[in-house]
This record gives C-alpha cells, structure tokens and sequence, in this order.
C-alpha cells in the first residue's frame, strides 16, 4: 500500500511504501517510520540519502560496506561523531562498546553468524543513536535484521509507537539471538566429539577438538565484552535512553549473561572431552603394555631354558638323550601354560 506523506519530510509527491517493499541490499540505504506509516530509500550518495530523512518520526540510516570512506565521513560528521569514533567503526578488530556523547551514543557490537563449513563468523556492528535516527555500519551486505524491518513494514509489535532507543534496543537483541543460534549448532558439535571422546583415539580427533576450542575462546572474547557494554548501556543516565526501555535492557541483559554462561560450560566441557580421550587412549596403551609385558614375562623362563641348553658343553648328557629335544619342548610348553593360567587367576588376563 502507498500513500502520500508530506510530513515524513520527503520531496513532494514522493509514495510511502507502507509494508509491501523491502530494502534493497545497497550501498546506503534508509528506513523512516511512525506509528502512521513507513517508507523504505536507497541512495547513491549521502547528500541523496539525507534529503530522506525523516524529522517527523524515526529514521534508520544503514551503510554496507566500510570501503567508501569519504561518505563515511559525510555521514559521520552530520551527526557530530568525532575522528576517534570514525576510526572506530573503521577498525573492525574493535572490542564491543558503548560511548556516551552529548547528542548521541556510540555503540560497537559484533554480529556472529554460524557458517556449516568454517563455524563462527563474525562482524562488527557500528551503531549510532541520536533522538530520532539510528545509523548501523557494517562490514558487508546481508544481516540478522530483516526481521525487525519486516516488524516496521508491517507495523508488528511496538516497534514503531517507539522511539531510536527502541529500535537500538532491537538491533542489539537481533544480535544477541543470533548468538544463541550459533552457541546451539556449537552445543550440537560439542555432543558429536563426546560422544566420540572414548573410541577416537588419532590425532585427528584432537586437532578437530582444539579447533572447536579456538572458536570458543574467540567467541568468549566476543560475548564477555558484549555484557559488558549491554550492562553499561543498561546503567546510562541520559535522556536517549527513556525510562520505558529499561526492562527491554535488562531482559536483553540476561539473555547476554545467559550466552556467557553457555561459552563457560563449553570451555567446561572441552575439557572433559579432552580428559576423557587422553584417559581412553593411556587405558588402551596401559591394555597394550600389559599384553606385551605378559608375553614377555612368559618367554623370559623359555629365554633360560634355551640358553642353557644353547651354550653348547662337550658333556651335556641331555644333548644326548634321544629324546631330549621333545622333553625339552614338552617343559617349555608347560612353563608357558603354568604361566597364563597364573595369570588368570590372578586376573593380570
């Protein structure tokens, strides 16, 4: 449905695209909304992408991409965000954050997405919040958040009888629950290895294992600051934050605690996994060393008898039995058979 809106602050006779267009995967683009209707732009440029905005309502300005640094700093600049902050959202190895400004909040956050042949990937977020505009920097194009541009689309739920913080909230969560898809297919990974921890005992398993180790410390490195920064947001005092999110934030909170949590027992549980596989393969080799330490326990006294009768003395008077090499045979044997049935009965077998 399309409808005209002048007071969205567009060019005359531009349409209102209220729940029947998604967002073009672009270089720039921008989503204004209110409780009466939404619209969706992309821009080539951020001159073209400013004339959109919408001072009547909400607007959500998104970059993809991090090579165009001149509109970056375009952009930046409107919204008064200093060098360091656009150094920033240019440095992607950034831990996740949260800075309080005068007019707006500078938040770093990480994307974490679970990729079925190399596991996590990971992205950096970069969110600006002001009274009414929300601006996201990200790495690449496609993202967790068509589901909250499908919420302003549609009108669903609170989103758009909110204000920007609401819609950072949003985003944040968006975040977060992706968090716990990847966590999940890590978990189902984790079972596979524990289940196989007892009958793997190649190298292969534990360089497999140390793999899926490295990503849970990199994903450690990611979430512990990320409830960090969720808790420091949380406890802001500014006017950018209404009073009405605070429960949004502590929910958010503890699902971000609760991820934490998870990476902890991960760590646990590799552990355990790489106890039980090292206690598995020293009980095979122990099951090895016995077997040959027996076999070698049964040949020393026939190692004797064979020495003996192998010095080769001019008066031996067994070398001269006939049959001294069967009854020497027969008493080797029995040596031998006395031997595994002791050990059986005392179990060694």
């Amino acid at each position: 449905m399309t409808v005209n809106r002048p007071d969205l602050g567009l060019p005359p006779g531009s349409l209102v695209y209220v729940g029947d267009r998604k967002p073009t995967e672009t270089s720039l683009s921008i989503i204004g909304y209110d409780p009466i209707g939404s619209w969706t732009r992309t821009a080539d440029t951020v001159e073209e992408l400013l004339s959109y905005r919408n001072d009547a309502g909400i607007t959500w300005i998104n970059v993809n991409g991090l090579d165009d640094l001149e509109s970056i700093s375009k952009l930046a600049q409107t919204y008064g965000l200093n060098s360091l902050s656009i150094e920033d959202i240019l440095n992607t190895e950034h831990r996740p954050k949260v800075e309080e400004f005068e007019d707006h909040l500078f938040i770093i956050a990480k994307a974490i997405t679970w990729n079925n042949e190399k596991g996590p990937e990971y992205e950096q977020i970069s969110i600006i919040l002001t009274n009414n505009t929300v601006i996201t920097f990200q790495e690449h194009p496609g993202d967790c958040f068509d589901a909250i541009r499908k919420r302003i689309e549609v009108n669903a739920g609170r989103i758009r009888k909110m204000g920007s913080d609401y819609l950072a909230y949003a985003l944040l969560d968006s975040l977060v629950d992706e968090y716990f898809k990847t966590l999940d297919k890590l978990g189902q990974k984790l079972e596979e290895f524990e289940n196989q921890a007892v009958d793997e005992t190649g190298r292969h398993f534990l360089k497999q294992l140390q793999n899926v180790k490295q990503q849970v410390l990199s994903l450690r490195r990611i979430i512990w600051p990320q409830r960090e920064s969720i808790s420091s947001l949380a406890r802001l005092d500014t006017d950018l934050i209404s009073e009405e999110l605070q429960p949004f934030l502590k929910d958010l909170y503890d699902n971000i605690l609760q991820c934490a949590e998870t990476i902890e027992s991960y760590r646990e549980l590799i552990i355990s996994i790489m106890e039980v596989n090292l206690s598995s393969v020293s009980n095979r080799m122990n099951e090895v060393m016995k077997v040959l330490t027996i076999i070698s326990t049964i040949f020393i006294p026939l190692t004797f008898v064979v020495g003996v009768y192998g010095m080769n003395f001019k008066y031996m008077p067994e070398l001269e039995h006939p049959l001294g090499y069967p009854i020497t045979w027969g008493v080797m044997v029995l040596i031998a058979l006395g031997m595994v049935a002791f050990f059986k009965r005392r179990h060694w077998l």
